[in-house]
């Protein structure tokens, strides 16, 4: 009698426990869904604590992580140090790599892992963002976004230290960096072995965005100035500083052409047009 007594109160606790359970799934999507509402108002604030509610209730909730992520970036503000602002940058990739860390379907991961590159590249740490633009890349090896975006945070790393040395020589924009100048040479130099590995990774990498979606306009536009940084600091070899400036002037023709193209294919261009007065 003592055994089924204590059979039937075992049986009752595990029934209160998912039943339990069960209330607090059922709270964690109402509060989820109470955090989209807020989100799609630009109530952010509200949103953020919906969706913190959600996955303290429920924490195998991979929406309630992945939207708590998005409204945290969402109140980011790029190029503010505050530290409340650098918090809510890092909480948001923190909540981003909850969602990789997950078994979350293969969209949300690559969503998480762009927010993540996109968080870290406007806080300039230029390689965390890459690396997690190679994680988008492993993910979705045909999206060209993220060999785009190493491109333009190879650039980016490559121009800043190139100009300010420049400037600390003090050359014009329309001046290369002259072999026979003793100080130019030593700093043309100096920039090659600097940046020689992020200047053909970066022609690399937008290359092969461009190859994955041909009319990539913004690709091509910094393919050109990626060859630009190429040949400022082809000192040795003038013959090739020449080749690298001429492809550049191509990818400036070809980005003008692909945005003609496009402009000439949106809607309400078609049809008879006023010529222009002379």
């Amino acid at each position: 009698m003592n055994k089924s007594i204590r059979i039937l109160t075992l049986a009752a606790a595990t029934l209160a426990i998912l039943s339990s359970m069960g209330c607090s799934k059922l709270r964690a999507r109402d509060q989820l869904n109470k955090g989209v509402t807020a989100f799609k108002n630009a109530k952010f604030e509200e949103a953020i604590d919906h969706f913190q509610q959600s996955a303290a209730l429920d924490p195998s909730l991979i929406n309630a992580k992945m939207y708590l992520a998005t409204a945290l970036a969402q109140q980011y503000i790029p190029g503010v140090e505050d530290p409340d602002n650098i918090k809510m940058a890092t909480q948001a990739i923190e909540q981003y790599q909850h969602v990789i860390d997950m078994k979350a379907p293969r969209d949300q991961k690559e969503n998480a892992a762009k927010g993540i590159a996109s968080l870290y590249y406007n806080m300039k740490k230029f390689e965390d963002a890459k690396k997690y633009n190679h994680m988008v890349s492993d993910i979705d090896p045909n999206d060209p976004d993220p060999y785009y975006s190493i491109g333009v945070i190879d650039w980016a790393v490559c121009y800043a230290p190139r100009m300010e040395e420049r400037a600390k020589l003090g050359l014009k924009p329309d001046e290369n960096l002259n072999p026979k100048n003793k100080d130019q040479k030593k700093v043309c130099d100096e920039l090659k072995v600097k940046n020689g590995p992020a200047i053909q990774e970066g022609i690399e990498s937008l290359n092969k965005a461009i190859q994955l979606r041909p009319d990539y306009d913004d690709a091509m536009a910094y393919l050109n100035l990626m060859y630009r940084e190429k040949a400022d600091v082809e000192c040795d070899d003038l013959n090739q500083r020449q080749e690298d400036l001429k492809t550049a002037d191509h990818w400036v023709d070809q980005t003008l052409l692909t945005k003609k193209v496009k402009a000439e294919k949106q809607p309400g261009q078609q049809g008879i047009t006023m010529d222009q007065p002379k």
